[in-house]
């Protein structure tokens, strides 16, 4: 069942609404179809050019649904084709109405569904078109039938059908406009809470202040990286930086300078680690780095070249300059070791980075 539904709709989603918007019209015009050969063995209607209508009909839908299917209508301002489909369905019911007879008024309701169809589909200025267009056609046929059949299609009948057609339809219109209105409130919902949800999920994986990944979220790419390296057999570093005598940054020059040297740091780094390392704000003054599928050496010239390029800094808040300098500790994640037992010697790497002076990176054996 799913691969003849991807026969008949492709598996393209907008094609498929374009194909299922198609294809219920047709089943639609297909339940006319069933019921001009109702009036056929009614008596009412003729049946030579009932047959002609059905095959014209069923031969239009068709091609709408073949020329969306080839996917020649993308080359159209609409592709789903919707007003055209609509102006050939009014266009049959109009036919439909002069071959009835006595049974015409079932043309109306008919009518009515392909309006109704057309409202959750077709924008206001659309549905205005496509309702002047219905009060003409069916205004026409009314009139040629009254002066063809005035026995079976009296002008004063006729007049009243019209009336109804030409009162009908801007009320159609402004209905189609409301909805529309609906829709285009119900976009702009979606879209605010999509933005919404956006921003609440970069609150739960960003930290406010420097932007960068928060802990939580290090953690869990951590991990991540543990079992992926556990897989392929590669390995991974991890990095402790610690700003070097940041507390006296803040008690000196006050909070918010303290935080403009932490957003200038972490903007920095974020510049000079590759696309594929994940850089986080582990603590108040402490961030971690995790280099992925790099060995110890090669990820201390990185770190090496970070830590030059944050130690060169002039960091300006208002009239304040301040300069800070990055301690590091890197270790090698081993095969067979916890990420904890990695971190804790990172950790006692960058206190041996700090006991021989800071501005420096030690690598833990």
């Amino acid at each position: 069942m799913s691969r003849l539904l991807d026969l008949l709709l492709t598996t393209d989603p907008a094609q498929r609404t374009r194909l299922a918007q198609s294809g219920l019209a047709l089943l639609l015009l297909g339940a006319g179809v069933a019921a001009m050969h109702y009036f056929v063995w009614a008596g009412v209607a003729p049946l030579l050019p009932v047959l002609w209508w059905s095959v014209l009909t069923a031969a239009g839908m068709v091609v709408f649904y073949a020329l969306i299917r080839s996917g020649w209508s993308r080359r159209l301002p609409e592709p789903s084709l919707t007003v055209q489909q609509m102006i050939f369905a009014l266009t049959s019911g109009a036919v439909a109405y002069t071959l009835l007879g006595a049974g015409r008024g079932a043309v109306f309701p008919m009518v009515m569904v392909v309006l109704m169809f057309g409202m959750f589909i077709a924008s206001p200025r659309q549905m205005r078109w496509i309702s002047a267009c219905a009060v003409l056609l069916f205004g026409t046929a009314m009139a040629v039938m009254t002066v063809l059949q005035p026995a079976a299609f009296p002008w004063r009948i006729e007049l009243g059908h019209f009336l109804l057609v030409a009162t009908m339809m801007p009320g159609i219109s402004l209905l189609a406009a409301r909805l529309s209105r609906l829709r285009a409130r119900a976009r702009q919902q979606r879209a605010e809470l999509a933005q919404a949800l956006s921003r609440l999920r970069e609150h739960t994986v960003r930290d406010e202040l420097t932007g960068l990944i928060n802990r939580r979220h290090m953690q869990a790419l951590i991990d991540q990286e543990h079992q992926r390296c556990i897989r392929s057999g590669q390995s991974f570093c991890l990095a402790v930086l610690d700003i070097d005598n940041f507390k006296p940054v803040n008690e000196t020059h006050g909070y918010a300078v303290g935080d403009a040297v932490m957003r200038a740091i972490a903007q920095e780094a974020q510049r000079h680690v590759r696309v594929s390392d994940k850089l986080a704000r582990w603590e108040s003054d402490d961030f971690v780095l995790m280099l992925g599928d790099t060995r110890a050496a090669l990820a201390r010239g990185g770190l090496e070249r970070l830590r030059q390029k944050v130690g060169a800094l002039r960091i300006l808040h208002g009239s304040t300059a301040v300069a800070v300098t990055l301690s590091c500790g890197l270790a090698e994640h081993h095969a067979g070791e916890a990420v904890a037992q990695t971190l804790a010697r990172a950790n006692r790497a960058l206190q041996d980075a700090k006991s021989q002076g800071r501005d420096c990176i030690a690598v833990a054996a």
